[in-house]
């Protein structure tokens, strides 16, 4: 993975569930992970391996939903020597319905 999330980074994100009663537009996306034009908009943390989050796969955003995904297993997805998962160092913590790219 390029530009792995630093501790600090993880540790602000809400453990899972602490924003189950927010409406998914109002969910805060804390980090953005992308590879090609897969998207990966991260809402909360396990604090071990398991994000809870929005996920747009190969720019099919019909098929985009809320779910969850392994860190661990972003971080090891290589699709060629040299193309890895990357985390987005210019993110700035925004509300979902701020993202273009999320639909609602």
């Amino acid at each position: 993975m390029w530009n792995e999330p630093s501790k600090e980074q993880l540790a602000r994100i809400p453990k899972l569930y602490e924003t189950e009663d927010i409406p998914p537009e109002d969910k805060m996306i804390y980090l953005h992970f992308f590879l090609g034009g897969s998207h990966w908009y991260i809402a909360e943390y396990d604090g071990k391996d398991i994000f809870f989050g929005y996920a747009i796969l190969n720019g099919d955003t019909e098929m985009a939903e809320w779910g969850y995904v392994s860190f661990r297993e972003l971080k090891e997805l290589k699709i060629h020597p040299g193309f890895e998962v990357d985390c987005d160092l210019f993110w700035e913590v925004k509300r979902a319905s701020a993202i273009e790219k999320i639909a609602f």
